[in-house]
């Protein structure tokens, strides 16, 4: 049985009361990773819509022969996004239940709630003098109330608009410590709250990204070339967290969570900027425990923590910055630990892809005053820094793809150099560790005597790619250092290693200079893991045309290679490099030797090295002749593939040969329930996205949606990972979709009762669409 697992990234947009369909949609992922793990561990029978994905999954096994695990292992969000962000990255990775959060939005993410106490209207008679001017706002004829609301809400939505525009002026009329009050209550919930087992395996890494925005900004450092030195002000600033399953019992300190998602939804005018005096206000009220507070609070604002500034930083949306925050989702895809083959997806939720852009390419007017304000906080998408993002991981796509065409056109010279090399007992010997490892070195000098000329540019990208790694390791775990960027460290490394290993100019043209060769031995971790990516592409997706190589000889063969890349993945992170790595980093500059031979017996490659020798060996003595062949070529053919594709391709980073496919989530992409093109799908979207705080059925209709959405798009997701020519059927696609609305259907069905005809409209819908 093929083995495989789709690794979700997710980013949540900002959206304001669109967050109520996010939240829909981010509840089915969370149910979808439920339906996994029960796959996995044969528990009993689940219930709801993840029984239908777990039905889906062992459809994929006996039908198409693909045992697949749907984890999700990356989460990012920005405004509302990131409250939805930071309560499925808890939820994922402590196993408690989200059920808190939909109560959150449901119950009182409502203006009435949500109103500062001190900003409400005392009695009908406060601002007497504006009753007439509301009156005739929310009443004249064509008024957005009449034109855009039904008729069932109207009223609800009038009578809080009116407090809403009564309260008090020219100050944020929400109440900031309310809102970190309500936070605080879902998290609190889900805490006390019964659990299940976390849903990533144990040791798996879940990183979690909030973007907030600072309001005063601080000064960076930018190295131009004249002048050399210039400060400008960096108002962008993100909360991250990071957790492996099965470490520290939380996967952060409650007032930490509710910071975050309190400075990243600070919606600019509604709600009054975040300082972190709020949050000890809501620690000391709540009696809670936040015993990292200064450490959390110097690694979230570290310019900040180094000026003492912390208690004067006001913190406010996410999105006014970074709206889709791609970028770091992308960046921490590397480390990433592997036992099999990896279907790697982003997956972002745009609840309204046009916005209100639509309606006014199809009006004459200019905008008006409020309109232009409105617009630019809350309903103009930030549209080019997402394609900016989409455009860059596109590019690497395309890297990908043209390094498997140049690795396809050297294979037949270099395998019939491999040939020559070894000879004829080289295919009718048994591998072992020991053979192996000889065989491995041999092949690598030859490749590097016979790059001639070429072999100098190749010793100079590794050399620059390690130094470059080590110097970033650096960077991290020395912030106190406010370095503006490792190129300092990257210099002074450079420096030393010329100065007392060899000199790196000279002795890297040498391919059999002992410094060289043990040096790389010890330090060229991204090497081993190109040559085992490879090694996996070629087994799993290259092999296929032997007729004597069983699918379960290949699944034994990437369980193996997998298992021996997890080895050298665990050793990339910084917190691999131990404790006293920070302070060896903090002292680069004074004693980078020893910096550098901590690096070394840390990682211990040479260990490790012959541990995957043996992994390998014992899995090749089991293979049949033609695959052991073809894992043997490839292997101990990857010194000369890499002479020639890492110089070209200039980046350390390209590990991967499979591009990272993008998925998007959004009302525009599901079109499996019909619905009248003429009616609004989403209410939120009405005035400037704050629709859904002024009606529960409007929420409730939101979220029901985000829920049939959500498990539409998981279940072509869940799809979609299947080969070209082994889809499943649309009809058995239609019919999961089908018993996955019906399912939600029924669970909410006692919940969502605002709108009595809600749940039997779309019911109806359901069973009158198309099988």
């Amino acid at each position: 049985m093929r083995q495989k697992e789709l690794r979700i990234g997710l980013v949540c947009y900002g959206g304001v009361s669109l967050a109520v369909y996010m939240h829909g949609v981010t509840k089915e992922l969370w149910k979808a990773l439920q339906a996994s793990c029960a796959f996995g561990s044969g528990d009993d029978e689940p219930g709801g819509s993840i029984a239908v994905y777990l039905d889906l999954l062992r459809a994929l096994e006996a039908k198409h022969g693909v045992r697949l695990r749907v984890l999700t292992d990356i989460v990012a969000g920005a405004s509302a996004g990131g409250i939805n962000s930071v309560f499925l990255a808890q939820a994922i990775h402590s196993g408690q239940s989200l059920e808190p959060l939909t109560e959150l939005w449901l119950e009182t993410a409502d203006v009435d709630v949500l109103l500062d106490p001190d900003a409400r209207p005392g009695s009908r008679a406060a601002k007497f003098w504006a009753t007439p001017l509301v009156n005739y706002l929310l009443h004249r004829p064509g008024n957005a109330v009449s034109e855009t609301v039904a008729p069932e809400t109207r009223a609800e939505v009038r009578e809080k608009l009116s407090r809403l525009i009564r309260s008090r002026w020219f100050e944020p009329p929400f109440s900031g410590i309310g809102f970190s009050r309500l936070l605080c209550r879902a998290v609190t919930a889900m805490a006390q709250a019964p659990a299940q087992a976390p849903l990533l395996p144990a040791g798996h890494p879940l990183d979690l990204f909030v973007t907030a925005t600072d309001f005063t900004g601080h000064l960076e450092t930018l190295r131009l070339h004249s002048p050399a030195l210039v400060l400008e002000s960096e108002h962008r600033l993100t909360f991250s967290f990071r957790a492996a399953v099965g470490g520290k019992a939380t996967f952060g300190a409650i007032p930490e969570l509710v910071m975050a998602a309190r400075a990243s939804a600070s919606f600019p005018g509604a709600f009054p900027a975040l300082r972190v005096d709020e949050i000890d206000q809501l620690v000391e009220e709540e009696s809670l425990s936040w015993p990292d507070r200064d450490g959390f609070l110097r690694r979230t604002m570290p310019e900040h923590a180094r000026r003492a500034e912390i208690d004067r930083v006001s913190l406010i949306d996410g999105s006014v910055l970074v709206n889709a925050p791609f970028a770091d989702a992308m960046a921490v895809l590397r480390d990433r630990p592997a036992t099999r083959e990896i279907d790697r997806r982003i997956v972002y939720i745009d609840p309204t892809p046009d916005r209100t852009g639509g309606a006014r390419r199809k009006d004459d007017k200019a905008p008006g005053f409020f309109s232009v304000i409105f617009g630019a906080l809350s309903a103009i998408p930030r549209e080019q820094p997402i394609r900016d993002n989409l455009e860059a991981i596109e590019r690497k796509s395309r890297d990908m793809a043209n390094l498997r065409q140049i690795i396809e056109a050297l294979r037949p010279e270099i395998e019939e150099t491999v040939d020559r090399l070894f000879g004829r007992t080289f295919f009718l010997d048994h591998p072992n560790a020991k053979r192996l490892a000889a065989w491995r070195a041999r092949a690598q000098q030859a490749a590097f005597e016979q790059a001639g000329y070429a072999y100098h540019g190749y010793a100079q990208s590794k050399f620059r790619g390690i130094v470059a790694t080590i110097a970033g390791l650096v960077l991290e775990a020395a912030p106190e250092m406010a370095l503006p960027s490792a190129a300092p460290i990257k210099e002074q490394l450079t420096t030393y290693l010329a100065a007392h290993i060899w000199d790196h100019e000279n002795g890297l043209r040498d391919a059999r200079s002992p410094a060289m060769i043990a040096f790389f031995r010890l330090h060229d971790l991204a090497f081993r893991i190109r040559r085992l990516r490879l090694l996996a592409r070629r087994v799993t997706q290259e092999g296929t045309e032997d007729e004597d190589t069983t699918e379960l000889d290949r699944d034994n063969a990437r369980t193996a290679i997998y298992h021996a890349l997890s080895l050298y993945l665990a050793q990339e992170s910084l917190a691999a490099l131990g404790e006293a790595f920070p302070s060896l980093a903090r002292n680069v500059f004074t004693d980078p030797g020893a910096l550098i031979a901590h690096v070394a017996r840390q990682r211990d490659l040479v260990r490790i090295d012959a541990e995957v020798d043996e992994l390998l060996a014992q899995a090749m003595a089991a293979m049949p002749s033609p695959l052991r062949r073809r894992m043997l070529f490839t292997y101990l053919g990857f010194p000369f593939y890499d002479a020639v594709t890492l110089p070209l391709l200039r980046s350390e980073s390209l590990t991967e040969f499979d591009p990272v496919r993008v998925d998007r989530i959004s009302p525009d992409d599901c079109h499996a329930i019909p619905h009248p093109t003429d009616e609004p799908l989403l209410r939120g979207c009405e005035f400037y996205n704050f629709g859904a705080f002024f009606s529960r059925s409007y929420r409730e209709n939101d979220y029901l949606w985000g829920r049939l959405h959500g498990a539409e798009r998981m279940i072509d997701l869940i799809a979609s990972t299947l080969e070209p020519d082994r889809t499943m059927a649309g009809a058995d696609l239609q019919a999961s979709k089908r018993a996955a609305f019906l399912a939600i259907l029924d669970e909410e069905a006692d919940r969502l009762v605002a709108d009595p005809g809600l749940i039997p409209r779309l019911r109806k819908a359901v069973l009158e669409s198309p099988a």
